[in-house]
């Protein structure tokens, strides 16, 4: 059976994929996450998941490669990492009474023999009606300056919400397991045996 590695310094998808009882590694890949133009939020994720899965096959031969992208969309706009409070701030006051919709591109490669495996899971997260104070306590707590539409839903962040809505609410963190298990599966890996890998 092939080692199993996560193309991503993200400690949380490390921390999802550890659900999993496997075995794997950390690569990070090193790509442009640049949007190509007029390229629709779904097309990008799911580039970007296969563009970072095949950037790690490069220095792994006969490995499976797990890559991911994620991106908040609000009314067709993509809502990126906001990197600062006052972005952070911005955005929150966008998304308060709205719903957002999180696009999660996931990728498995396959290096020795070149299959790719991808696609895009959507989760979408309505959010309450947010006051200025409620928003400036919940970024000071959290502080969510990495994560797209500015919360942490394994943290706080979930004090922001009225209704979440979607198949597998590990992908709003930003790794759909429910769907990695299945691409998993057809590489002939069956994370429901004792030992995937004897």
């Amino acid at each position: 059976m092939h080692p199993l590695i996560l193309g991503s310094s993200s400690p949380f998808r490390a921390e999802l994929l550890r659900k999993l009882n496997l075995p794997f590694k950390t690569a990070s890949p090193d790509i442009d996450e640049t949007a190509h133009e007029a390229e629709i939020p779904a097309d990008l994720v799911k580039r970007l998941a296969e563009q970072k899965a095949i950037a790690v096959a490069i220095n792994h031969p006969k490995t499976l490669i797990v890559g991911s992208d994620q991106v908040a969309v609000l009314k067709g706009q993509i809502l990126g990492k906001p990197r600062n409070h006052e972005a952070a701030t911005s955005q929150l006051r966008l998304a308060s009474g709205q719903t957002v919709l999180f696009l999660t591109g996931l990728a498995l490669y396959n290096s020795e023999t070149q299959r790719m495996q991808s696609l895009v899971e959507p989760f979408e997260v309505t959010f309450k009606n947010l006051s200025d104070e409620q928003i400036q306590f919940y970024l000071e707590i959290d502080e969510p300056y990495q994560c797209a539409g500015s919360f942490k839903s394994e943290g706080f962040g979930i004090t922001l919400f009225d209704k979440l809505h979607g198949n597998d609410p590990n992908s709003l963190i930003g790794l759909p397991l429910i769907q990695l298990i299945s691409l998993l599966n057809n590489e002939g890996l069956d994370v429901l045996q004792p030992n995937p890998y004897s």
